[in-house]
Formats: structure tokens, sequence, C-alpha cells
């Protein structure tokens, strides 16, 4: 019936999200490529928008150190082929030798591409 249907994509979604944060956390490029759609778009906090291949060249330099991440207050909305998250995130870290320490919202959509879903935009902002 439909109502599994439904509950197995918000679980799908979800397993995705956190496969997206684990290859964050260990700024896993091979996993990210295959996560994050070839079109991505995505706003950073500073307001600065950026594609696939700018987030993958920042963990394949190691720009981007990640010491601890954390999610909570997950929304995830299915949408058609498609899903919208919201959650917010504690990440501790830095990028290019600043530190990183704050609390972020970010938003993301996801959309089912052959048999994968991938990130085809997303956006963060500061909360702290």
């Amino acid at each position: 019936n439909n109502f599994n249907l439904y509950i197995m994509k918000i679980e799908t979604v979800v397993n995705a999200e956190i496969e997206l944060l684990t290859a964050i956390k260990k700024s896993d490029v091979m996993a990210l490529d295959s996560i994050l759609h070839d079109d991505l778009l995505f706003n950073m906090p500073d307001g600065q928008t950026i594609t696939k291949e700018f987030d993958l060249q920042v963990y394949r330099s190691g720009r981007m150190k990640i010491d601890s991440l954390e999610a909570s207050d997950q929304i995830v909305n299915i949408i058609d082929n498609s899903a919208v998250v919201a959650v917010t995130v504690a990440l501790k870290g830095s990028y290019d030798e600043h530190p990183i320490n704050g609390v972020f919202k970010y938003i993301r959509v996801w959309k089912k591409v052959g048999k994968n879903l991938k990130v085809i935009a997303g956006s963060c902002v500061q909360l702290a």
C-alpha cells in the first residue's frame, strides 16, 4: 500500500543523509562524488554559491577538516521524486586553517536520479 511506500521513502532519504554526513566527516571524495549531482548549486553562509566541483576540490585539497559533526532537528518532506531536508548541524573543524565552530541550519534538496538519490541543491546559514 501507499503508506508503506511513503515511510520507506523517508527512511531512504534519512539513510542518504547519514551517508552524506559520514562522507563529509571522513572527507570521502569518492562518496561525495556519487552523492552530489553534477549540476549542484549550494549557498554558503557567506552568500557564495558553490558547485559540486568546488566542493569536491575543498575536500580533495584537505582545506576542510571536520573534527565533529552532530545533526539534529531533521525534517524530511517528500515531494514526488524529490525530498527537501531541513537539518541543524553542530560543526567543529577548520577551513584554510581558520577554525569553524558553530551551529548551522541546512536545507538540502534530494532528487531520485535513476536508482540513486542525489543532492541537487542546498543552502546553509549560521545560527550560533
